[in-house]
């Protein structure tokens, strides 16, 4: 192939579809680009076997098409040293040598036959087809994605489960200490259908759409889900299995109810925690009178805190601890200045919740469960 492209461009082209390379491949044609030249577009694609990212653009003066695989690493590290110029390349079919070209320069490239890179994942007869906007999806995996979970052993838990109801799309993550449901009105959804979108993928996809204005079509089946973006497209496989039912464990009875500033809250949380067990990262919370009280101990080093908040408290003083990392992720992931605190007492979990004076079209929830103080 041979043909002519922006540096900073195809830069940008391949630190963005490069970031589905793996650290750790089981087969040495993965830490390679797929190039593909055609019709005037250069198509880039990594793959880690069970996530595929592809990303096109346009280049000029195509004077051969052709296909090869280019060492990632080298790639990159040599694109980062050019300033925004033009630059010629061409690669050679039978050395598979690459040569990139400009003004008062060139160097050379080791790359590979294309034949052994795996093919892009295919969707059974039995699909769905969705269009998805795009502010929606981002809004709905940026709120749920630091609540998933890295747990080997319940595999299902470790991605953002997607679930579409007639009318409505509902983003849920959760690690079983905190869970996060983000319901969204979606005319278009007019079936019944489940997945569940591994992290990596999930945090590939919130990269991309940053880019994107157009709805995003997406595509998916029992095994496999597929995002079509303007000049992106994130094939991956899906996580099997049944997610734990999300509702069953968001209680609905809570009588004790605070409204809060929420800056103030994770501030005061974190100048107290500094003082809380390094174990265990406990921070009590006794609220009556229109207060919250917040104090953290270490009594092996004999360090203590606390802080007093004025809230708008309705209900019976609670007392109840919370760890305190927890706690300031689920509130520095609430973006209204305001916060709703939904307490039952000290057994059952906190229920989160943003407040804004402007009606939404998604409901936002977040459940913390909380630790025994005297443990």
């Amino acid at each position: 192939m041979k043909f002519t492209v922006s540096s900073s461009a195809l830069l940008s082209l391949l630190a963005t579809t490069g970031k589905a390379i793996s650290n750790k491949n089981t087969l040495p044609i993965l830490e390679y680009f797929l190039l593909e030249l055609k019709d005037g577009e250069l198509t880039v694609t990594t793959s880690d076997l069970e996530t595929t990212l592809v990303g096109r653009i346009k280049v000029e003066n195509v004077e051969r098409e052709g296909v090869i695989a280019a060492p990632a690493k080298l790639m990159l590290d040599s694109l980062k040293e050019f300033p925004e110029m033009p630059l010629d390349i061409e690669t050679n079919d039978t050395t598979w040598e690459i040569k990139i070209m400009w003004a008062s320069g060139s160097l050379s490239i080791p790359g590979a036959s294309a034949v052994s890179y795996p093919a892009i994942q295919t969707l059974g007869a039995e699909q769905k087809e969705i269009m998805l906007d795009v502010d929606m999806l981002i809004a709905g995996i940026n709120k749920t994605i630091f609540a998933t979970a890295d747990d080997e052993l319940r595999p299902v838990m470790n991605g953002v489960y997607f679930n579409f109801e007639e009318g409505r799309l509902t983003f849920v993550a959760t690690d079983a200490h905190k869970l996060v449901r983000s319901t969204a009105e979606c005319a278009d959804v007019d079936f019944n259908a489940s997945f569940i979108l591994p992290k990596k993928p999930a945090n590939l996809l919130k990269g991309v759409l940053l880019k994107e204005e157009d709805p995003i079509r997406v595509t998916f089946d029992a095994k496999n889900v597929v995002f079509e973006l303007k000049n992106y497209k994130l094939v991956c496989r899906l996580i099997e299995g049944n997610y734990p039912n999300y509702n069953a464990v968001i209680p609905t009875a809570n009588p004790n109810k605070v409204l809060v500033d929420r800056v103030e809250l994770v501030n005061g949380i974190k100048r107290v925690a500094v003082c809380s067990n390094p174990t265990t990262n406990l921070i009590r919370m006794d609220l009556a009178n229109n207060r919250i009280n917040l104090a953290a101990q270490d009594i092996d080093f004999s360090v203590s805190a606390y802080e007093n908040i004025s809230c708008s408290f309705d209900g019976q003083p609670v007392t109840i601890g919370f760890k305190s990392t927890f706690l300031v992720e689920i509130l520095s992931n609430i973006d209204t200045p305001t916060v709703m605190i939904e307490l039952a007492d000290s057994t059952r979990a906190g229920v989160f919740k943003p407040v804004s004076d402007d009606k939404h079209t998604t409901e936002v929830l977040m459940l913390l469960m909380p630790m025994m103080i005297n443990a």
